[in-house]
């Protein structure tokens, strides 16, 4: 199977962990096993919501040893586009979904001695398939997950009952606990790895902090779904292959203005790290707002990337 191919199955189990976070347990029709996966992968769901459809990626977080079902969760979004409240709202047991085929952009660095694991809040997600992907002592693993109060901590029931408890340590907000960046970065041997997933405050934090102690950025490794600011004022694309325009809103990507319209674009990340919905500009300029490109890349403006930048002008013209 490839990251294009479209895999259909249905929701077996629906789980409520926090006040805003549900699990959903997604098996195939017949029960044949998915698709394997390695810890840090996620899938590309795809919801339609009448003639609308929306495509969320969301990290697996069940075992990759167990390829009978998949799992992940949803956090609900206050400011929602529509795809976590569709799953919230919508999708029960027997609701038939479309994902993706797993891709993984957060894999554990190979030769590592130690794995430092940083979490904040629905950012715990990816770490749960790595924590069970290595029994206890194969690597050493360290998990530290910051959340806002104890009744939004998803999970910490199950990583204390784990085999990685002793190295899993949590900070409730609300109870005055403050994850230390600074002072765990100075307690870890200089040849660790370290791994965030979380809000962009908490990433930029992250990076911040080792940046203060001449941390190499090649040992710093972190996942983010909701990508940066990618608004801004409305412009139309056109897709010189098929002739078709469409308008971008000011809240809205490239890519998911062609999805609206039925334009498919291969992107495992959705927010501009991984370059696979890198396409060439014929015409205009685009306002990049990635994290793939190089400066010498995007002044040179030949391409953009749809799922975050948008265009300087009121027009731009891709290779689609």
């Amino acid at each position: 199977m490839n990251a294009r191919e479209s895999i259909t199955v249905d929701v077996v189990a629906v789980e409520p962990l926090t006040p805003l976070i549900k699990r959903f347990t997604l098996a195939l029709p017949d029960g044949a096993p998915l698709p394997a996966f390695s810890g840090g992968a996620h899938v590309l769901v795809s919801m339609q919501d009448g003639e609308q459809w929306h495509h969320n990626a969301y990290s697996l977080l069940s075992s990759p040893h167990d390829t009978r079902q998949y799992q992940i969760a949803v956090r609900r979004e206050e400011a929602s586009r529509g795809g976590s409240a569709f799953m919230h709202e919508r999708v029960q047991v027997g609701t038939r979904l479309a994902i993706g085929t797993p891709a993984n952009l957060f894999e554990l660095a190979k030769g590592a001695k130690k794995h430092v694991f940083i979490a904040g809040g629905i950012g715990i997600t990816p770490f749960l398939a790595q924590l069970q992907e290595h029994a206890a002592g194969d690597l050493d693993l360290e998990l530290h997950y910051a959340y806002r109060s104890a009744e939004h901590g998803a999970f910490v029931d199950e990583l204390a009952a784990g085999p990685h408890a002793a190295s899993v340590f949590c900070y409730v907000d609300s109870d005055g606990q403050r994850l230390d960046l600074l002072k765990l970065f100075k307690g870890l041997p200089a040849d660790a790895h370290v791994y965030v997933c979380g809000p962009q405050g908490l990433n930029d934090a992250v990076y911040a902090n080792a940046a203060l102690l001449g941390w190499p950025r090649a040992q710093l490794h972190s996942e983010q779904f909701a990508a940066g600011d990618t608004g801004g004022k409305a412009f139309t694309v056109v897709l010189a292959k098929s002739g078709i325009e469409v308008e971008v809103g000011e809240d809205e990507t490239i890519l998911k203005a062609i999805e609206r319209v039925g334009v498919t674009v291969e992107s495992l990340c959705r927010e501009g790290v991984c370059g696979t919905c890198e396409v060439a500009i014929l015409e205009g300029e685009a306002d990049h707002r990635d994290q793939y490109l190089d400066d010498d890349e995007k002044a040179a403006q030949k391409t953009i990337l749809l799922c975050v930048s948008r265009a300087r002008g009121a027009r731009i013209v891709v290779d689609l």
